[in-house]
């Protein structure tokens, strides 16, 4: 089974391109964290090519850009090719089956910005102020007059 998950932030602005058919594809790279650190106690970083086709190249390059966190989800493709010198050169890719967008709009940005840059419109829970809820009170008490069940309305 080829089958990869990774979580981590655009190195720079996606590219964007259309095969002479017609088809868009995309192509990003992401900065992985990795999960040890070295013997002073730093963590490595992974950057991994990515790829994507179709529709969501199209979604990628319009609301992703430099430091934006993202899943994706593939498979590993390697390819090789000569290259001019005539020696044979490999290369290895993420084709991503999905993008997931994890984060909002980036902190210097403002709303209208994001406007203007058509990002979607609805918000991130990142986004919305945090309410904080009275345990001390019933959150019930107005709902009416108490109902008392036995086990024999149930059902079952």
């Amino acid at each position: 089974m080829n089958k990869v998950l990774l979580v981590g932030r655009l190195t720079r602005d996606p590219e964007l391109r259309t095969t002479p058919g017609g088809m868009a594809v995309t192509r990003f790279t992401i900065a992985v964290s990795q999960n040890f650190t070295n013997k002073n106690g730093e963590r490595g970083t992974d950057f991994i090519n990515c790829s994507a086709w179709g529709r969501q190249a199209d979604n990628i390059s319009k609301y992703c850009h430099k430091g934006s966190l993202v899943s994706a989800e593939g498979r590993i493709r390697t390819s090789s090719y000569d290259a001019q010198d005539g020696s044979k050169r490999y290369s290895t890719e993420v084709v991503c089956e999905a993008v997931n967008f994890l984060s909002s709009k980036s902190a210097g940005e403002t709303s209208s910005s994001r406007e203007e840059s058509n990002y979607p419109q609805e918000e991130l829970a990142s986004d919305m102020p945090m309410e904080t809820a009275d345990l001390t009170e019933d959150p019930f008490k107005s709902f009416g007059e108490e109902i008392t069940l036995s086990s024999d309305d149930l059902p079952f």
